[in-house]
C-alpha cells in the first residue's frame, strides 16, 4: 500500500468517510525452462546443390496454395475520372 487518505463525504453532517487507497501490486515471475528454445536452422546443408534444389522444391510446394489464393482474389482497380 503506497498511500491512504480519508475525507469526509459530500454531506458535512454525515458520519461517513471516504477512504482512498493507492496500491501497488508486484506480480511473481514464472520462468519456463526449456519450453521456448530458439530454433536453429542448419544452413550448412544448403551448400550441397542436390539438397539446395530439394529445399527449393519443398519451399515452392509449401507456398503454392498461398499463391493460388492470391491469384483468385486479385483486386480489380478501375480508373475513376472527374466529371
Amino acid at each position: 500500500m503506497e498511500d491512504m487518505r480519508t475525507s469526509r463525504g459530500a454531506d458535512k453532517t454525515s458520519n461517513h468517510h471516504l477512504v482512498v487507497v493507492k496500491m501497488k501490486m508486484k506480480l511473481k515471475k514464472h520462468w519456463t525452462t526449456g519450453e521456448t528454445l530458439v530454433q536453429r536452422f542448419n544452413t550448412a546443408f544448403l551448400l550441397d546443390s542436390d539438397k539446395l534444389s530439394e529445399f527449393k522444391v519443398a519451399l515452392n510446394n509449401r507456398f503454392q496454395a498461398l499463391r493460388d489464393t492470391v491469384k483468385k482474389k486479385k483486386p480489380r482497380c478501375r480508373a475513376v475520372g472527374k466529371g
